[in-house]
């Protein structure tokens, strides 16, 4: 087992990688490059393509086209078992069997660790997630708060540069995925980890990206980081998917005012829409954040 005394995320891109069910374009030519240490997020709709994309990352999927590259190496005919990359699903994935200590320890020993190597790195995993101590007890013992760290724990076991995580908190309760949420990130920082998320909660992508990927019907909507989306977004579907934004069916004033049933909505801040090409009356589609907005009463 190669030992990564320091914890540093890797490259990795995917180019114009597509997957087909038959008929069915699950993923259509997506193109992305992930910098080391960057948090990304695939965000989308159910059906969008975010976790087949996943799942072609991590080699539980072969992929028809294109190819996945780790810090240009190709992985895209590697076997998952020799991609060395950390996995966190949503429904734990535990070996109920076995003991959380084992559970942690799986991946070291079939990488080959030293018993006191393993020893070490467990109880290093575990301390990691807040759980030392709870080595001899068994899943059914826990909490599903408590499984989801065992879970995270074992994908931290063996230092993976790379940790892919599909909707890892969507079996807890608010309370707890926020809490999660901040574990998560701070490990991530403090680890230098890359990872790669899939979520379809707009706030938990929001809070937790450096950059988020917006997908739809299997192709890359819009990317950037999280601010770009909220305050300027693509198109009309990603401003609605986000959830922040109002978004109707106005005419455009030579003063680029928005009327509504007798009032005038002004923008607190400068528009960085393009509205040169504007005409009186013309009919236009206009999004906002309600935070941005003050109401002006006319007479």
């Amino acid at each position: 087992m190669t030992s990564r005394d320091i914890h540093t995320g890797a490259a990795l891109e995917l180019l114009r990688v597509s997957k087909t069910f038959g008929p069915v374009i699950a993923v259509d030519g997506v193109s992305l490059t992930v910098a080391p240490g960057e948090f990304l997020t695939l965000l989308g709709p159910s059906g969008s393509g975010k976790t087949t994309t996943l799942m072609m990352i991590a080699g539980f999927e072969s992929a028809t086209a294109g190819e996945i590259m780790l810090d240009g190496r190709p992985l895209t005919r590697v076997p998952p078992y020799r991609r060395n990359l950390g996995m966190v699903f949503q429904h734990y994935a535990l070996f109920p069997h076995m003991t959380v200590y084992d559970n942690v320890a799986f991946p070291l020993r079939t990488r080959g660790a030293t018993r006191t190597e393993t020893n070490q790195r467990v109880a290093e995993a575990l301390d990691r997630v807040h759980l030392p101590g709870y080595g001899a007890r068994f899943p059914a013992q826990l909490s599903g708060g408590q499984q989801q760290r065992v879970a995270l724990a074992r994908a931290l076991a063996y230092r993976p540069p790379v940790l892919l995580m599909d909707e890892p908190l969507g079996a807890l309760d608010k309370k707890l995925r926020e809490q999660m949420q901040l574990e998560i990130k701070h490990i991530q920082r403090e680890l230098q980890l890359t990872v790669i998320y899939v979520t379809h909660d707009q706030e938990e992508a929001l809070t937790m990206s450096d950059r988020i990927v917006v997908m739809r019907h299997g192709r890359v909507v819009q990317l950037g980081p999280p601010e770009d989306l909220y305050e300027r977004p693509i198109d009309r579907f990603v401003a609605d998917f986000i959830g922040q934004s109002e978004v109707v069916y106005i005419g455009a004033t030579r003063k680029y005012q928005v009327r509504l049933r007798g009032q005038v909505l002004v923008a607190q801040q400068q528009a960085r829409a393009d509205v040169a090409g504007l005409r009186a009356g013309e009919r236009v589609t206009v999004g906002w954040s309600m935070a941005d907005l003050r109401v002006v009463h006319t007479h």
